[in-house]
């Protein structure tokens, strides 16, 4: 089962129950999955990636704006998202990929950040949020 018929029976689901908020995030998402397939891309992780930071960047912006119960909706529908993505690796394991990617590509310094972040984000498989990636990352080629 694809994520988007995963999403699309999640969708059936939240009608029935009459939860119409999750219905209509989750008829987003799937929006969002089905554009991208007609455009070639077969890549639905990337989409629900890009949807929650989507999300959590609207958040912030509410946040920032003074509007928190929009703020909330966001963060909501950006946890939602979240179930439909593999878990995330913990910071042994990113530690450990960071390591190996700095030894693959003979890394020596900040200046090499590119070439160990492509290394690094191609071994996650998905699984490694970018920011967490790049932090860990430039934090190993400094010391």
């Amino acid at each position: 089962m694809t994520v988007a018929e995963h999403v699309r029976a999640d969708v059936t689901t939240a009608l029935k129950a009459g939860d119409r908020d999750r219905a209509s995030a989750l008829r987003l998402v799937l929006s969002e999955l089905q554009k991208a397939s007609k455009e070639g891309s077969d890549d639905e992780l990337t989409v629900l990636r890009r949807e929650r930071k989507r999300c959590l960047d609207a958040a912030e912006q509410f946040r920032s704006g003074g509007r928190p119960e929009l703020a909330e909706r966001e963060e909501a529908e950006a946890e939602l998202i979240s179930g439909y993505l593999p878990a995330e690796l913990d910071d042994a394991q990113l530690g450990e990929l960071v390591q190996r990617a700095i030894a693959e590509t003979g890394a020596t310094g900040p200046r090499d950040l590119g070439h160990v972040m492509k290394a690094v984000m191609a071994a996650s498989g998905g699984r490694a949020d970018g920011k967490r990636a790049s932090a860990r990352a430039r934090e190993a080629l400094s010391s």
